[in-house]
């Protein structure tokens, strides 16, 4: 007993230690307000079918940064305008938007072929474009944080606002059309959520691992709950857990957060695929 104890004891203290840093404190922060965030817009992303498009919003938005840069302002908003650009203009597309990764994935080559051309004319800023790419988690500061935080207020707030016609459209397009649900406007006010979303999971683990928290979460929850709501709530857990357990197993081992963060994703994503096999079969969420 007395050495459980103290085992306990010491495990204790050794994972407080990380709070002893400032930079620790605001890490975990930050990765929690975009975890919660990625998690449940993730959730209808995965649901509707359109992690390509959310993959796109990702690398198109790196374009925005590097310009952004480029001309003296925050990468943020850069990031944030083109992304949020883009999906508007995604969404304006409609439900064909599905039928069009061809275009999507043209769309995206350019995007990345502009912020080559941007980091070309500006090589000071290649040490924060590889930070954009592969994430700097342990770099935000107080500010930042409280900029992720209305930002994620904001787009939890736009998705509530719309939940109930979105997941109507997303289970149910063709009744959902036909009872007068706007699809064109949902799919447009949807991918412009994500586009926040994106904007606010980059600066955590980059635009090319947006994956890691905006899919795998959702993904991993669809595969073990039978609910709607438990769903949403078993994306957000996943995503948070997996981006704390990320931090922590970084700050021990020195590994990379973006690396840590993706492992955990992966290995939850799987584990819970085995588990639905063993299962009775996924039904679909009920409205």
């Amino acid at each position: 007993m007395i050495m459980v104890t103290a085992t306990i004891m010491a495990t204790a203290i050794t994972i407080t230690e990380m709070f002893a840093y400032e930079f620790m404190t605001n890490a975990f922060s930050a990765a929690g307000i975009v975890a919660v965030v990625s998690g449940l817009v993730g959730y209808f992303l995965v649901m509707r079918g359109q992690t390509f498009a959310g993959h796109a919003l990702s690398h198109i938005g790196f374009a925005g940064a590097t310009g952004a840069g480029l001309i003296g302002i925050a990468p943020l908003w850069g990031l944030l305008a083109f992304t949020l650009a883009a999906g508007i203009a995604m969404g304006a597309l409609g439900e064909r938007i599905s039928n069009r990764d061809v275009a999507i994935g043209v769309i995206l080559a350019l995007a990345l072929g502009f912020g080559l051309l941007f980091l070309h004319y500006y090589t000071s800023f290649a040490t924060q474009a590889t930070a954009l790419l592969f994430g700097n988690v342990l770099a935000v500061d107080h500010s930042m944080i409280a900029t992720l935080a209305v930002l994620g207020a904001i787009t939890l707030a736009a998705l509530a606002a719309i939940t109930r016609p979105l997941i109507f459209s997303s289970l149910q397009p063709e009744l959902a059309e036909a009872k007068g649900v706007p699809l064109r406007f949902i799919s447009t006010a949807f991918l412009a959520i994500v586009a926040l979303a994106v904007s606010e999971c980059a600066q955590i683990v980059g635009v090319l691992l947006v994956f890691t928290l905006m899919v795998g979460p959702p993904a991993a929850a669809q595969r073990v709950t039978t609910g709607l709501w438990s769903g949403l709530v078993a994306a957000a857990v996943f995503a948070l857990a997996e981006s704390w357990l990320g931090l922590t197993m970084a700050f021990y081992t020195d590994w990379p957060v973006s690396f840590c963060i993706a492992v955990l994703s992966a290995f939850v994503y799987f584990a819970c695929l085995a588990v639905s096999r063993m299962g009775p079969a996924h039904p679909v969420p009920a409205l």
